[in-house]
């Protein structure tokens, strides 16, 4: 299951390491938010380091994290919609491949 679906549903318990016996939910959140916002696909949309550390002491996150999740959500839409459309040209692809094998030759 995606990381960022279990952080949405508040399942932490199913993220942090078993062993941990104790540990601050939103300690947690917090950074497994900054970790992700490191770890996107392009360079310019990831956090500087002094970003970072500010957000790590709790300023300018929910900010940036919304942002993230706005981005996330149209990045999705339009893949959906891209895969959509490809699906839809790989069907006429195969209906057009059957009609030329239909006809007389």
């Amino acid at each position: 299951m995606q990381i960022k679906k279990l952080l949405r549903e508040k399942r932490l318990e199913d993220i942090v390491d078993k062993n941990l016996i104790t540990y601050d939910p939103k300690e947690v959140e917090t950074i497994i938010q900054v970790a992700l916002l490191c770890t996107q696909s392009s360079q310019e949309d990831r956090p500087k380091m002094a970003e970072i550390v500010s957000m790590l002491q709790g300023v300018g996150l929910s900010e940036r994290w919304a942002e993230w999740e706005q981005l996330e959500e149209v990045r999705n839409q339009e893949f959906s919609l891209m895969s959509h459309q490809f699906a839809w040209a790989e069907e006429s692809t195969h209906d057009q491949q059957a009609i030329q094998l239909s006809e007389a030759r």
